[in-house]
């Protein structure tokens, strides 16, 4: 299986909204829409000191290759700014 490496940018959301379990992920190596399409599906995973949290990326977010990627519980707001691994 091969690993990509991405960062955390934001919870989902819009003015008035915020979804918790939903995050947006900057892939590396990623630059448009076409090639993050070929993510959807996959599985995430970010790990803590203490804890390993897995996800699914389930949409495309954006024209730049961002995807939003769902994780059951919802990831706290430490995780915002950090590594995930895509398991392709």
């Amino acid at each position: 299986m091969k690993e990509i490496k991405g960062r955390i940018i934001n919870y989902r959301g819009g003015k008035k909204t915020q979804y918790n379990n939903q995050m947006i992920i900057e892939p590396e190596g990623v630059k448009l829409r076409d090639d993050a399409s070929k993510l959807l599906g996959k599985k995430v995973i970010w790990k803590n000191s203490k804890t390993q949290m897995t996800g699914k990326i389930t949409r495309v977010h954006g024209k730049k290759g961002c995807v939003v990627a769902s994780f059951e519980p919802s990831l706290p707001g430490q995780a915002i700014g950090t590594e995930v691994t895509i398991i392709v």
